[in-house]
């Protein structure tokens, strides 16, 4: 037989889990903080990746473009190293 969840019964588990986790208190101290804010930000969700330690203004697609690079040449310099040692080993 079927493991069957109303989906209500799956949003009551995802809720639990969220509060065991201590995601609820965490957004609820953000928004909080949010709301007790002087003069509302320009943009939020900006203001709510700071509090919670999120690293703001980085190009991830940048990121993902050089890390694509670094492993490329990795492998060709991994392949180079191999390639020296196998000359080296037959002219020994």
């Amino acid at each position: 037989m079927a493991n069957y969840q109303t989906p209500e019964s799956k949003k009551q588990e995802f809720r639990k889990y969220l509060e065991k986790s201590g995601v609820i208190d965490a957004f609820t101290k953000v928004l909080v903080g949010l709301y007790e804010e002087p003069e509302r930000p320009q943009n939020a969700v900006d203001y709510i990746k700071r509090y919670m330690g999120a690293p703001t203004g980085i190009d991830v697609e940048a990121l993902k473009s050089e890390c694509e690079q670094l492993r490329k040449d990795k492998t060709d310099l991994e392949n180079q190293v191999r390639e020296l040692n196998n000359r080296l080993n037959e002219g020994a």
